[in-house]
């Protein structure tokens, strides 16, 4: 018999809001973590399956000398322009989507219960319409913004990565939970781990979704 379905929970939010630590957390709590951004760096990383299709498609200017690939280069060339960006987006997501896909079969091997799809662009990609519930993670724009540019982001750079993703307000609206991490660690944490025992329960009562 194949092995049965986790139940996808989808997480995401905009940039700087704090999602990947969420993850983290939850995976702690016993989900299987199915990170997106973690596969897109694998997969533009030096002998990434996604390089050729961005060199043939954006040149050597978003190469280093060593043929590794310019993150910063490519960010400004895809920031600046919404068609560079569709472009980058319909070589990333395609094969993204593959990986996840594995990974997800490979948590069903493994009688994973739960399998968090970590996904920044979930609205934006559809993949939401994989997932039994949607949770967001959530700051104010202030936040959001000195978050990013503690990173190494100038503030211009910030607001532009955050206006290419869907609004805040638009995104929490389209959520089933919507959690607050401008605040203490460990009150988002334990706000998570409420949610996830109820989640649990909600799948001893009703089962998994298919």
């Amino acid at each position: 018999m194949p092995a049965s379905r986790p139940f996808l929970l989808g997480l995401t939010g905009g940039i700087g809001c704090g999602k990947s630590e969420a993850a983290a957390y939850l995976a702690s709590l016993g989900a299987a973590h199915v990170d997106a951004d973690a596969i897109s760096r694998s997969l533009t990383a030096p002998g990434g399956a996604a390089l050729d299709a961005i060199r043939a498609r954006f040149g050597e200017r978003v190469f280093r000398p060593d043929g590794a690939l310019d993150r910063a280069a490519l960010g400004a060339v895809v920031f600046a322009s919404e068609p560079a960006r569709r472009d980058l987006e319909a070589i990333i997501h395609p094969r993204v989507h593959a990986r996840m896909a594995q990974e997800i079969d490979a948590a069903a091997r493994r009688g994973d219960r739960v399998a968090v799809l970590d996904v920044p662009l979930l609205f934006e990609t559809g993949m939401d319409a994989l997932c039994g519930e949607v949770w967001a993670v959530s700051v104010s724009e202030e936040t959001q913004i000195a978050r990013v540019v503690a990173r190494g982001l100038t503030e211009e750079q910030a607001r532009a990565r955050i206006a290419s993703q869907m609004p805040r307000a638009q995104r929490n609206a389209r959520a089933a939970r919507v959690i607050d991490t401008d605040r203490p660690v460990e009150e988002t944490r334990a706000e998570l781990a409420r949610l996830y025992r109820q989640l649990l329960a909600r799948l001893d009562g009703h089962g998994r979704n298919e």
